[in-house]
């Protein structure tokens, strides 16, 4: 993904309206973090950024890299790059972070194109230590 336009955007769950007018860009390789108190409408935007039905642009547009983001279905958008994911995830016996990443990296390339296991890991071990992060 190289850019992410959001132009006045208007959010409404049911009758009630959450986000009203926001814009905002978040070009590629910018790091950006949402503030603000409970109910300010934060994971109200993640949420339908993500395409969650419950959901509703009321106005304004939602491009990714130029194309309206609105229009995709969910699973398109993950493919993109642009999902949710759980701040505290239930923990799967057997299936480790890094596998689940692997698997989650492997369904962006073309039907038939593997991810090679020394190149990926390598890639994550690169990223791990820029975040200062333990590998365990």
């Amino acid at each position: 993904m190289k850019e992410l336009n959001i132009e006045k955007l208007r959010i409404a769950v049911g009758d009630q309206e959450i986000v009203r007018g926001l814009s905002l860009r978040f070009p590629r390789g910018e790091v950006h973090a949402l503030m603000g108190p409970n109910g300010s409408g934060k994971s109200t935007l993640a949420k339908v950024l993500a395409g969650h039905p419950d959901y509703h642009v009321t106005a304004g547009k939602v491009l990714m890299d130029g194309e309206d983001l609105l229009e995709l279905e969910p699973d398109e958008r993950a493919r993109r790059g642009l999902f949710m994911a759980f701040q505290y995830p239930s923990e799967i016996p057997g299936v480790t972070i890094a596998n689940f990443l692997r698997a989650a990296m492997q369904s962006r390339l073309p039907e038939g194109e593997e991810l090679e296991a020394t190149d990926y890991y390598a890639k994550l071990y690169e990223k791990i230590e820029l975040l200062g992060m333990d590998r365990s």
